[in-house]
């Protein structure tokens, strides 16, 4: 008997195609598209199945409504930030300007307290809340450990982030455009 004498068989889903339908069967029951019951069957379906058809079964409405759905939802997400974006070009434009000052090798201490080179007296800011120093030609900013943190660019400071002119920086509620002298 020849190879050609036996009957070929579709191939068994491989554990990658096993992955992808149980991906979208998670993804249907957080997005509340399947109720327990209906993921616990089509969890075993998945599992058991001995050919992709069993597979494309259990997953079937979960495909084509997840693509729509996706597409959908990216469109309303980029719409509903535009209005976003616009407030924050608007607001960057009409912030206080904050200049840096000289460089020299004594960091600018900012926060509320009497001895800070930088004192801004708002109750948002920490006595001691940032140090800004300057490294080669460019300018290192640094959170003190403040209660209501430090941004550069809508980005809380973790540690020390390099900043420039042009950078929008927040102090707890307080917000600044750096400029150069």
């Amino acid at each position: 008997m020849t190879s050609l004498d036996f009957p070929a068989r579709p191939a068994r889903p491989s554990d990658a195609d096993r992955e992808r339908a149980l991906h979208l069967l998670r993804e249907g029951a957080a997005e509340g598209r399947l109720s327990q019951d209906t993921f616990l069957r089509r969890l075993e379906l998945v599992l058991t199945a001995q050919q992709h058809s069993e597979l494309s079964l259990a997953t079937a409405d979960l495909e084509t409504r997840g693509r729509v759905q996706g597409a959908l939802l990216r469109a309303v997400g980029r719409v509903s930030a535009f209005h976003l974006r616009i407030r924050r070009a608007w607001r960057t434009e009409r912030l206080p300007k904050l200049m840096l000052p000289v460089p020299g090798p004594i960091p600018l201490s900012i926060g509320r307290a009497p001895g800070a080179g930088l004192r801004l007296n708002h109750e948002t800011v920490s006595r001691t809340h940032a140090e800004l120093r300057s490294e080669g030609s460019g300018w290192m900013l640094r959170d003190l450990g403040s209660t209501n943190g430090t941004c550069v660019n809508g980005l809380r400071v973790v540690g020390e982030v390099p900043v420039g002119p042009g950078d929008h920086i927040s102090f707890g509620t307080m917000d600044y455009v750096l400029t150069e002298r």
